[in-house]
C-alpha cells in the first residue's frame, strides 16, 4: 500500500504519515492528533492500535531525552520513560490461553486424585443422635458429593445436583436404627448410623372390631375404606394415593407401621412386595406379592375382595 492510498482512505495528510514512518516528530501536531492519526492509520493496516500508540510514545520519549542529553544545560531536565514494556499480542494471549489450560487440567487431576483417595462428604442435618420422636416419622435430610450413590439401610436414596438429599422414613416404635451411606464413583464410602427413639400409640381403627374367628372386620356403618401398612423385613420404599391423591412417599423401616382413609379408591407402590402386609377394611390380606422386586398400580376399593 503506498502513502498515497493510506492518505485517501485514513484522510491524514501525506506529509503527516512521511513524519510517522521516518520518526520526524517534530512535523507532527500535538499528541492528541498523533494518536487521533495512529488509530486511524492502524485500522487501515489492519494492526492493534494500542501497539502503535505504545510504539509511538516509547520513540518520541526516547528522542526528547537524546535531543536533552545533547545539549548539557537540559540534562537535569531529562525524565525516564515510564512506559510499560508488557504489550497485548496475539501470540501473548495464545500462550496465556495454554498456560491456563495447562493449570486447569493439573487442578483437575490433583482433585480427582483427591477424590480417589478420599472418601465423600457425608453431613448428616436431620435428625439428631438419639433424637426422641413424638410422631412415627421422621425426615432424613443432608449433604453428600453430588455424584455420589446414597443409601438408608441400604435402600437407595435420590440425591440432587447440588448433592442434597431428604427422604420421609416411618418408624416403629422404640428404638430404630438408621444406617446412612454415601459411595463415590470411585468406590469410597463414608457411613454415619443414627439412633432414633419413637414414642407413639399403635391406635386401632374405631369402626373396626374383631369376628369369632379373630379376625378384625370393618363394621357396617363404616363409610371409609381404611388401610394399614407394615413392612418386614425393612426398609421398603412405599408411596400410597388415597382418591388419586398422594399421600405418602417415603421409605418405611422394618416393623413400621403406617394407616390411611380413602374415600373410594387406595393405591399402593411397593419396592419389595413380598415384604409390604396390608390389612385391608379389618381383613389381614398378607403381603402384596410372593416376589422381592417392586409392584406398582396395587388398587384397593369397595369391590376389593381378597
Amino acid at each position: 500500500m503506498t502513502l498515497s492510498e493510506a492518505s485517501r482512505i485514513t484522510r491524514i495528510k501525506i506529509e503527516y504519515l512521511e513524519a510517522l514512518e521516518d520518526g520526524e516528530y517534530d512535523r507532527l501536531p500535538v499528541d492528541v492528533y498523533v494518536k487521533g492519526f495512529l488509530r486511524s492509520y492502524a485500522n487501515c493496516l489492519g494492526v492493534d492500535e494500542q501497539t502503535l500508540i505504545r510504539s509511538y510514545e516509547k520513540e518520541r520519549g526516547i528522542k526528547t531525552n537524546i535531543e536533552k542529553a545533547q545539549n548539557p544545560q537540559n540534562k537535569k531536565d531529562i525524565e525516564p520513560i515510564n512506559i510499560s514494556p508488557f504489550i497485548f499480542t496475539p501470540r501473548i494471549m495464545v500462550i496465556f490461553a495454554i498456560t491456563v489450560l495447562t493449570l486447569a487440567s493439573f487442578f483437575y487431576i490433583y482433585r480427582e486424585i483427591g477424590s480417589f483417595s478420599d472418601a465423600p462428604r457425608l453431613v448428616i442435618l436431620n435428625p439428631e443422635q438419639g433424637a426422641q420422636i413424638q410422631d412415627n416419622s421422621v425426615v432424613v435430610e443432608g449433604v453428600t458429593e453430588k455424584d455420589a450413590k446414597l443409601f438408608i439401610n441400604d435402600q437407595p436414596i435420590l440425591v440432587n445436583d447440588e448433592g442434597k438429599f431428604r427422604e420421609d422414613l416411618t418408624l416403629q416404635t422404640g428404638d430404630n436404627v438408621i444406617n446412612i451411606k454415601a459411595v463415590n464413583k470411585f468406590g469410597k464410602e463414608a457411613a454415619q448410623t443414627l439412633t432414633v427413639a419413637a414414642h407413639y400409640q399403635v391406635e386401632q381403627s374405631p369402626n373396626n372390631s374383631e369376628n369369632s374367628n379373630g379376625e378384625r372386620e370393618i363394621s357396617k356403618n363404616g363409610e371409609k375404606l381404611e388401610m394399614e401398612i407394615r413392612v418386614d423385613p425393612g426398609p421398603v420404599w412405599l408411596s400410597v394415593e388415597t382418591d388419586d391423591n398422594l399421600v405418602f412417599s417415603g421409605t418405611m423401616l422394618a416393623g413400621a407401621t403406617q394407616k390411611f382413609t380413602a374415600d373410594n379408591k387406595i393405591t399402593l407402590n411397593s419396592g419389595k412386595a413380598n415384604a409390604t402386609y396390608v390389612i385391608f377394611n379389618g381383613k389381614d390380606i398378607g403381603a402384596l406379592g410372593s416376589g422381592s422386586g417392586p409392584v406398582r398400580g396395587v388398587i384397593f376399593n369397595r369391590d376389593t375382595n381378597y
